[in-house]
């Protein structure tokens, strides 16, 4: 995720600035379940010391050079129980493994925990919060759907990507005179397709927050089709949309959040968009390019400040904090403010049900990133 980088690298040289030792926590919260603590040589795999050198160079790149993963120790399936677990539990599972996390903390002299990540993450780092662990968190997702701050780190450089792709796009659609159904991430929150739809001048986009008919779609994308000189149209989907009466494209097993992988409801609007329209189709399935490559300015600018907010709550003992923007100001917000739901687009405001496009009347008063 473009922004990670960055963050663990201002959090750093900022806590490191004041005398104090910064780890590393690497693959996420997998690191709390994985780590051996009757084998010295497992804190090596799970846990590397960060100091101004380690990362000096790291904000270059995208991503996070401690790596991730989807792991909650809270909900471990039987088969993913470590080794050196596995003689602790009986059963089936899901197994709860946050007395050997809180263990790992205690044993590595950890005062305080920044978890960066999206609610999954978050959830866990709430977990451990009531457990008593000092946490502050950054808020970090290209769905921008953590509840308590207006942004999360990531959603900049996803819409930007999102609107430099769906430009390139519109070279092959305009050739072959077709209609472009173009599948965006955005599971619960169609920002990121709203959003990007509204930027790109796309004609049509789909939201999670509201499922669609297809001969509906169909007939606004064949206007748009022959209302355009260029003979083609463009439409958005959220990866979470779903047709009016359906559910969710989901495959595979859940995840240790409870969550399916989504990806095909693009796939599946273009093919009953043929069916309804005859015309024929592109399809770009554009999720992990969104997420992929260098943070851009605005994504740096945020990451940065989120990150020195978050140190400077760490050294002033402060705990259960979620550090935030709010009406356009930097702020720190409750941790438990990350539960109160999904957060999701004001439809009413941004949306028109009956086009399936961005309905903007007037920003004024409305947040940057209105939502």
């Amino acid at each position: 995720m473009p922004g990670l980088n960055p963050c663990i690298k201002a959090v750093v040289n900022r806590v490191v600035h004041d005398g104090h030792e910064v780890v590393g926590i690497r693959r996420g919260w997998a690191a709390l379940l994985h780590h051996d603590l009757d084998d010295p040589a497992s804190a090596a795999e799970w846990f590397r010391p960060l100091t101004s050198a380690t990362v000096r160079t790291i904000d270059r790149t995208g991503g996070t050079f401690l790596h991730t993963s989807r792991t909650n120790p809270s909900r471990v399936k039987a088969s993913e129980v470590p080794a050196h677990l596995v003689g602790s539990v009986d059963g089936e599972g899901p197994f709860d493994f946050t007395e050997h996390a809180l263990r790992v903390v205690e044993a590595l002299g950890i005062d305080t925990l920044i978890p960066i990540g999206g609610d999954d993450t978050l959830s866990y780092a709430l977990r451990m919060h009531e457990e008593g662990v000092p946490v502050i968190a950054i808020p970090k997702t290209m769905d921008n759907d953590v509840h308590g701050t207006d942004y999360c780190i990531g959603f900049s450089t996803a819409v930007t990507r999102g609107v430099q792709f769906i430009h390139n796009l519109r070279t092959s659609t305009g050739s072959h005179e077709r209609i472009a159904v173009i599948e965006l991430f955005g599971r619960y929150s169609g920002e990121t397709s709203l959003v990007t739809a509204y930027l790109a001048g796309v004609d049509r986009a789909v939201i999670s927050e509201v499922p669609f008919d297809v001969e509906r779609l169909g007939r606004l994308l064949l206007e748009d089709k022959h209302e355009n000189p260029s003979n083609y149209a463009m439409v958005t989907v959220s990866e979470g949309a779903t047709l009016a009466g359906g559910d969710l494209v989901l495959s595979g097993e859940e995840d240790a959040y409870g969550h399916r992988k989504l990806g095909g409801i693009g796939e599946l609007t273009a093919a009953l968009l043929k069916e309804a329209t005859g015309e024929d189709m592109i399809v770009q399935v554009i999720g992990y390019l969104m997420r992929s490559g260098a943070a851009d300015s605005l994504d740096l600018m945020v990451a940065t400040n989120y990150a020195v907010m978050a140190a400077d709550l760490a050294l002033e003992g402060a705990s259960g904090r979620l550090v935030a923007l709010r009406s356009g100001t930097y702020t720190a917000v409750p941790l438990t403010a990350t539960r109160e739901g999904v957060k999701r687009v004001d439809v009413d405001e941004l949306y028109d049900t009956d086009a399936y496009r961005p309905k903007l009347r007037h920003v004024t008063g409305k947040p940057m990133f209105l939502y």
